[in-house]
């Protein structure tokens, strides 16, 4: 697993010496030296913090050693055509891809899970390991009266950036990969267009796995509604969040009234 550096990373900065005075409290550094190193500490710090959210915020693993969890809340509707069908999709961290689409018109329910891997019934720190070839990934039920499973795949090529092989920003991994799993011959042929339309949204070639559904694997419940029962979490601010905003200025037409789930 490659691991990356943020800001807590930088080396301590040396303290200056507190001496007491008649007049009051002074500072003095105890060299030049520390003088410089202080200089240095702190344009280091300006330049990081001038780089991308998604550079400067620690991967998905880091968060969640430091973030609290909200226990999940349900999130299932009934379709208007009595008719359901489903689309698992891998496009980073899954709480990305089930944030958005739980405001899409049209999504009944949404499960984050894990897909595509070879070891049954694998837990969130042994998909992290890399080790179960399994696909961080959202199993989505969707009523095609309301949305077709192109649209969804136009919004999903939009969203992620499908031109990047095994990661997604700071989340780098096999798990972290771009892939459909498709449920029917049609559905691989459309995954299939819709991939190579993609390189009208981003300028270069998706490299999105494309192969026949086999399991999904529900995740724990602390991943299921995470942006939503979560939205101040450090990696929910600066990485989910770009993506539902994304989502809703690109695709505001066709996001669920204010008064869906």
């Amino acid at each position: 697993m490659i691991k990356h550096c943020s800001t807590r990373d930088i080396l301590p900065i040396c303290l200056p010496v507190i001496k007491p005075t008649a007049g009051g409290v002074r500072y003095r550094f105890k060299s030049f030296v520390m003088k410089q190193l202080m200089f240095l500490a702190v344009i280091a710090l300006f330049g990081a913090s001038c780089q991308s959210a998604q550079n400067v915020t620690p991967n998905k693993e880091k968060a969640m050693q430091t973030g609290q969890i909200t226990p999940a809340t349900p999130d299932t509707l009934k379709p208007a055509s009595g008719q359901t069908e489903m689309a698992t999709l891998g496009g980073g961290c899954f709480w990305c891809v089930e944030a958005v689409y739980q405001e899409l018109n049209g999504v009944l329910k949404v499960e984050s899970g894990y897909s595509g891997g070879h070891v049954a019934n694998p837990s969130y720190r042994e998909v992290c390991a890399g080790t179960t070839g399994h696909a961080e990934v959202a199993q989505i039920t969707f009523d095609p009266a309301i949305v077709s499973f192109a649209e969804i795949l136009e919004v999903f090529f939009t969203v992620h950036d499908p031109t990047t092989l095994n990661r997604q920003g700071n989340d780098v991994g096999t798990q972290y990969r771009s892939a459909i799993y498709y449920h029917s011959p049609e559905q691989k042929t459309i995954a299939e267009a819709a991939k190579k339309a993609a390189v009208e949204i981003w300028d270069k070639p998706a490299v999105t796995e494309i192969a026949a559904f086999d399991k999904f694997y529900k995740a724990e419940d602390y991943h299921q509604n995470y942006y939503r029962d979560n939205p101040n979490q450090p990696y929910c601010v600066y990485v989910v969040g770009p993506k539902v905003q994304k989502f809703r200025e690109k695709f505001q037409e066709k996001r669920k009234q204010p008064s869906g789930n």
